[in-house]
């Protein structure tokens, strides 16, 4: 076999070990609560238009630039072979601190802040 079978197998295997692991060790006790369609804490009788705040966005936001942030700096150890090594971490460099700096002016002007 070749090495991309053999890591598909082992990848099918893993988890379809993990999946039956899990179905015999959970706990599974339904209640009222837990079965209920708005166990989220809404009143079903009230609109289901409630107003989010604007730092729930603002927290998801922040969320994904970091993460695609994380995603742009992956290759940097991939990019230390080439023949301009200095190049690339630089570009680095500059990303990470622009981002830096975005956070910090965010955290001064306090809209990381929860309450009001």
């Amino acid at each position: 076999m070749n090495m991309m079978t053999i890591v598909i197998t082992m990848t099918l295997t893993l988890s379809m070990m993990l999946v039956l692991l899990n179905n015999l060790l959970a706990l599974m006790k339904p209640n009222n609560e837990k079965l209920s369609p708005y166990e989220c804490g809404f009143d079903p009788l009230e609109s289901a238009w409630l107003p989010f705040s604007i730092r729930f966005f603002l927290v998801a936001i922040l969320f994904l630039l970091f993460d695609l942030e994380i995603a742009l700096l992956l290759p940097i150890p991939w990019a230390t072979q080439l023949s301009t090594p200095t190049f690339s971490m630089t570009w680095a460099l500059i990303i990470l601190t622009l981002l830096t700096l975005g956070l910090a002016y965010e955290w001064t002007q306090g809209g990381l802040e929860w309450a009001e």
